[in-house]
């Protein structure tokens, strides 16, 4: 994300969470507010990334993946809140429409972001006439002079409770230290809370072809001013993650993602070979 300011790839991964609701049938992430978030089916953002998907191979498999991780993280909440967790928060909240269409009776929404996208945000709601509902608290945060529990006790968040957390598209463009720092924080709410987030192995194992969509996808973030940062191996995440109080892990790495969500698919919809989800449980 540039700092402080508005997070171009945010605004591509809304745009794209809008064109899978249309382009991929049946889509795998079901998102009735994805379109009009971004602007409508005309909108400027949503035009820009159509016209990128007509010309770029690799368009497909990345929209496959958001779509996948955000449906993983929805599933994951769905478990916690039958375990009474009523309590959710959105890191790097975006153009994220849950709160929106949130079904939970009780379940409290906290969306973190810097202020300057809080601030796009709530213009994008109110051009789409969507409401802010009395469950959502928006969590303003300056990564850089803020700490995340900080920020989520100012907000209201309470620490004593469970609460389950979804991190999607974030740990690739921060240091290893603030990714593990934000993890830190996570592991120390309640027992029962839990988190979802995606995260990039090295790309060196990649064959030529697939190593060839990353570098692509590589050079176009770093174009927009938000460079890959941290690759992380599964064995050296998990190590990190139990050695942070996290005790039931569920990685999912290319094969499992695919085998879940996109099997026997007429339309060959697929994620590419390095990306996982991971979603793990104090």
């Amino acid at each position: 994300m540039k700092t402080g300011g508005i997070s171009t790839t945010a605004l591509r991964v809304a745009a794209a969470r809008a064109a899978h609701q249309f382009l991929d049938v049946p889509p795998v992430f079901v998102d009735p507010l994805a379109i009009a978030i971004v602007g409508g089916r005309d909108s400027e953002d949503l035009q820009a990334y159509l016209d990128r998907a007509a010309t770029n191979a690799a368009t497909p498999y990345l929209r496959a993946l958001l779509a996948a991780r955000s449906r993983c993280a929805e599933d994951a909440l769905a478990g916690a809140v039958r375990h009474d967790v009523r309590q959710y928060v959105v890191l790097g909240a975006g153009l994220d429409t849950f709160a929106y269409r949130n079904p939970y009776h009780g379940l409290r929404v906290f969306e973190v972001d810097w202020p300057a996208m809080q601030a796009l945000k709530r213009e994008r709601l109110a051009r789409a006439t969507l409401a802010i509902p009395d469950s959502l608290t928006f969590v303003p945060i300056d990564f850089e002079t803020q700490t995340l529990g900080a920020a989520l006790a100012a907000g209201g968040l309470d620490a004593a409770s469970p609460a389950f957390f979804s991190w999607l598209g974030v740990t690739p463009y921060l240091t290893r230290e603030a990714l593990l720092a934000t993890l830190r924080t996570i592991g120390s709410m309640a027992r029962g809370s839990g988190v979802t987030f995606d995260y990039a192995p090295s790309p060196d194992s990649l064959d030529p072809e697939r190593r060839k969509r990353f570098d692509a996808v590589a050079a176009r973030v770093a174009a927009a001013g938000e460079p890959f940062k941290t690759f992380i191996e599964p064995e050296d995440l998990a190590r990190e993650l139990r050695g942070l109080g996290f005790t039931a892990l569920d990685d999912l790495g290319p094969a499992a993602i695919n085998a879940r969500y996109f099997a026997d698919r007429a339309d060959g919809l697929k994620i590419g070979g390095l990306a996982h989800v991971m979603t793990a449980w104090i």
